[in-house]
């Protein structure tokens, strides 16, 4: 099989991947590309002062920059790994700020494959078709690995856990941003239960990990200096904007004669359940964890 370091060069990427995944996102990336004129497909990090709460894509792109910052990379060549790339934004992002560095982005969606490494053209990234639970990217060759609201799709599992620790360098960096639970699932209460059945479904997701069992699961992998912050309140300006930014979205696509696809329903719906789950501030949180290999 062909190393990644050499499908950097070639951009080839050919490998299937779970389909039900992979048709969430090969339907839903237009509504992200109104999310996000950059192709942040997450949400933002507010710093007063710093990011205004109006200007959405300035928060997207400030959690780029609050991701790269908890990495801590060194300045020369780097290689590292966004694991559920999406289309790439945040892969360009790091690279712009960072000129040495190479960035492997994995996904399920062949769409944002194609379409991303086209948005790549000229760079020193690329996107490989693959699932980031099972990847070919060659063991201890990665010196820093983010995951920004991906690894919900596996449920937070303990397999993409493994495998980041797989690829990551001795002392380098693995960094998730994601929303997660303070308790199991069975302790829920009506509401928080509600809304967690209606984010699963609308964002295909495999569960929401819990966040004490997660930080369990990285030490039992063998990572250290493990770090949990709780960005609630930084990353709610961003959320607020969902009750705006996807019905407006819907709107356009009526009005320019466009079919709207069941998964932008979906979206829609997910997203204001996301709204809802914001309000239950005891079962639900949203995190930066970052571990050492």
């Amino acid at each position: 099989m062909e190393t990644v370091l050499k499908q950097l060069r070639s951009l080839d990427s050919k490998n299937a991947t779970a389909q039900e995944i992979s048709d969430f996102y090969n339907e839903a990336t237009e509504d992200y590309s109104f999310w996000s004129k950059d192709f942040n497909m997450h949400f933002g990090y507010c710093t007063m002062g710093k990011t205004l709460p109006f200007l959405r894509n300035s928060m997207l792109n400030e959690m780029n920059r609050q991701v790269l910052k908890r990495l801590a990379l060194e300045k020369g060549t780097q290689l590292t790994a966004d694991l559920g790339c999406g289309m790439g934004g945040t892969m360009r992002h790091f690279m712009k700020t960072h000129k040495k560095l190479s960035i492997i982005g994995v996904t399920l969606s062949e769409f944002q494959v194609v379409q991303g490494n086209i948005f790549l053209n000229n760079t020193k990234g690329i996107i490989i078709n693959e699932n980031y639970t099972n990847t070919s990217i060659p063991t201890s060759s990665i010196d820093g690995a983010v995951a920004m609201e991906s690894f919900c799709h596996s449920g937070h599992s303990i397999s993409c856990l493994k495998e980041a620790h797989r690829i990551l360098k001795k002392g380098k960096k693995l960094v998730i941003t994601d929303a997660f639970l303070k308790k199991p699932p069975s302790e829920l209460c009506t509401g928080s239960k509600y809304s967690y059945d209606g984010l699963c479904k609308g964002w295909s997701l495999d569960g929401i990990g819990v966040i004490d069992e997660v930080k369990k699961n990285l030490n039992n992998l063998g990572f250290k200096n493990i770090t949990i912050e709780d960005i609630s309140l930084r990353v709610a300006p961003s959320v607020l904007h969902v009750p705006f930014a996807i019905p407006l979205f819907l709107i356009k696509q009526f009005f320019k004669g466009k079919k709207i696809k069941p998964q932008s329903w979906n979206n829609l719906k997910a997203s204001f359940f996301a709204l809802l789950a914001g309000l239950h501030r005891s079962s639900f949180g949203y995190y930066i964890i970052t571990a050492q290999k």
